[in-house]
């Protein structure tokens, strides 16, 4: 399996490590609930290292994201800032979802799914070869995520630096994001490995608790985030997802990689939801759900440490009503539908 850097520092301090997407990491270090809780409550740190960066440089770097991305890079042309994007193929399948960050100066970096990293660095390649763009692939970076409502209270005991919702800073060893996948105010710092070790040290030495990819799972999913392999793999399509939003065709003369096949798939007859019950049992993954007039399946499910309940997402058919059920060990689960973000519709 592959290893961060940090691999070391999770074997000496009871990191419980699986093998996720062949990368051997830290799914907990004790309680998972707990360290769900602190994120929501104050601040956590997670090693998410094992995430592709990817640099670009050419003079056609805007025409390329214009093309690779059915949402807009023009968007965050006029500062430095992120834009979140699924990846598609010609048939408007997702591929992978990804974040596109502008440095400045017309100059881009990509972090995309650790599972996708070849994938994504040969699809990147071909499109690529059309344009006069390069691309570098940064095998020695790390990616710390400081996530929580004391992050940025925390953040500067080390960077003193002021940053809006999807914007950046960046100097000439590090770039601060306010981004994060926990739904809490947070930051994600991307630099090298040995400048990353440093900055991982001195959070620690803060008394700043590790996050395992448990409690990340939970708190992305009460927020509402997709999990590209689970929620949407390359049979879906961003209509079928919950990411309509990230299609963007106000320019019409801009083309893009599945712009003809989202046309037909804008009537896709499923939808991405949520949904919530009270009862016991955990549903899965691959379970499925029934309703008046149709069904669906489930993409992820938790117990939500946060209400206390069970949630999850599933996809459906559009004529969903607001309740359905579930099967679980042969005893039947009454569901309730919702929007996929718990954080502000189980507030």
């Amino acid at each position: 399996m592959k290893k961060t850097y940090l691999n070391e520092f999770h074997q000496k301090n009871n990191g419980h490590l699986v093998d996720f997407a062949g990368w051997e990491m830290p799914i907990n270090y004790g309680s998972q609930i707990n360290e769900h809780n602190l994120v929501r409550t104050n601040v956590g740190i997670f090693d998410v290292s094992h995430m592709a960066v990817f640099d670009f440089s050419g003079s056609n770097q805007v025409e390329f994201l214009e093309y690779l991305i059915p949402n807009d890079v023009n968007k965050i042309l006029d500062s430095k800032r992120a834009l979140y994007s699924p990846l598609l193929t010609e048939n408007g399948g997702i591929l992978d979802d990804l974040i596109v960050y502008h440095l400045g100066e017309n100059n881009f970096r990509i972090i995309s799914n650790c599972g996708t990293r070849e994938q994504n660095y040969a699809w990147f390649n071909k499109i690529a070869s059309e344009f006069d763009v390069q691309i570098d692939f940064k095998s020695d970076a790390s990616i710390i995520a400081l996530q929580g409502p004391n992050a940025i209270k925390n953040l500067s005991s080390l960077y003193n630096v002021d940053i809006e919702k999807f914007h950046l800073y960046q100097d000439d060893e590090v770039m601060i994001a306010r981004t994060g996948y926990t739904g809490e105010l947070g930051v994600e710092i991307i630099s090298n490995a040995s400048k990353g070790l440093k900055i991982w040290e001195h959070f620690v030495s803060k008394d700043i608790q590790p996050i395992g990819l448990a409690a990340r799972d939970t708190l992305r999913l009460e927020a509402g985030f997709n999990l590209y392999g689970s929620d949407m793999t390359i049979e879906n399509n961003p209509y079928d997802s919950n990411l309509s939003w990230t299609v963007d065709q106000s320019n019409e003369d801009r083309d893009f990689i599945g712009k003809k096949a989202l046309k037909h798939l804008q009537e896709s007859e499923n939808c991405l939801v949520g949904f919530y019950t009270d009862e016991r049992g955990v549903l899965r993954s691959g379970t499925k759900v029934y309703f008046e007039g149709g069904e669906g399946v489930i993409t992820s499910g938790t117990w939500s440490p946060t209400f206390k309940k069970n949630i999850g997402f599933c996809r459906i058919t559009k004529n969903f009503p607001e309740t359905g059920k579930s099967i679980l060990r042969d005893k039947e689960i009454n569901l309730h539908f919702c929007k996929t973000n718990f954080l502000k519709y189980l507030k």
